[in-house]
Formats: C-alpha cells, structure tokens, sequence
C-alpha cells in the first residue's frame, strides 16, 4: 500500500449537475466563462503520470464532485476533472479521499 501525502491547498468549483438537457436529450455544459463559487481550500495531491495526465487526491469534503468541474492549487494552476471516485475505507474514515483523474488548464505541451 502507498500513501500519498498532501502536497497543494486545493480549491474545488463545482459546476450544477446534472446539466440541462437540449431538445434531443443532449447533456449542455454551463457557460465556461461563468464560474462556480469555490467549495473549501484542503490540503490535497496532484501529481502528474508518465502519461502526461494527473492524478489528483482530495479531501471527502469536497465530494460530490463529477467529471468537468475544476480543481484549483495555491500556486493559480487549475486542473479539470476527466474522472472521479469516493473512495472510502470502512471502519477508517480518516483515509477516506477522493480519487480523480484530470487535465491541466491549459494543457502542457511536450
């Protein structure tokens, strides 16, 4: 077993889920451009892959999260969310976090 230690004040902002819906059915994100309220500064990880994607853990707290909300750290990079779990170990909720995979805002180019 790894632990991950804390290594960013992480920022969430969450977008309104679930999305409206088009006239055929088809989820519409919000407006880019209009961003939600912060939720909670935590202590979290973000750490980038070989694969150029980034792993990111963060406080319960800040679930529910879902794929397109964006996470901020202290330093101004921001990351959007790809993925997300709520991962929870029974009997020991002091290393529950949640689990997301995400994308840098804007993306690096390698």
């Amino acid at each position: 077993m790894a632990v991950v230690l804390p290594n960013a004040l992480l920022t969430v902002y969450v977008l309104a889920h679930p999305w409206v819906r088009d006239a055929n059915g088809v989820p519409v994100p919000p407006n880019p451009a209009a961003r939600p309220a912060p939720r909670g500064a935590w202590p979290g990880s973000v750490l980038q892959q070989a694969d150029g994607s980034w792993s990111v853990r963060l406080d319960p707290q800040a679930w529910p999260v879902k794929e397109g909300d964006t996470v901020s750290d202290d330093t101004g990079r921001s990351w959007t969310l790809t993925s997300t779990r709520n991962h929870q170990v029974p009997g020991c909720p002091d290393v529950d976090y949640v689990e997301a995979a995400a994308t840098l805002n804007p993306p690096e180019v390698l």
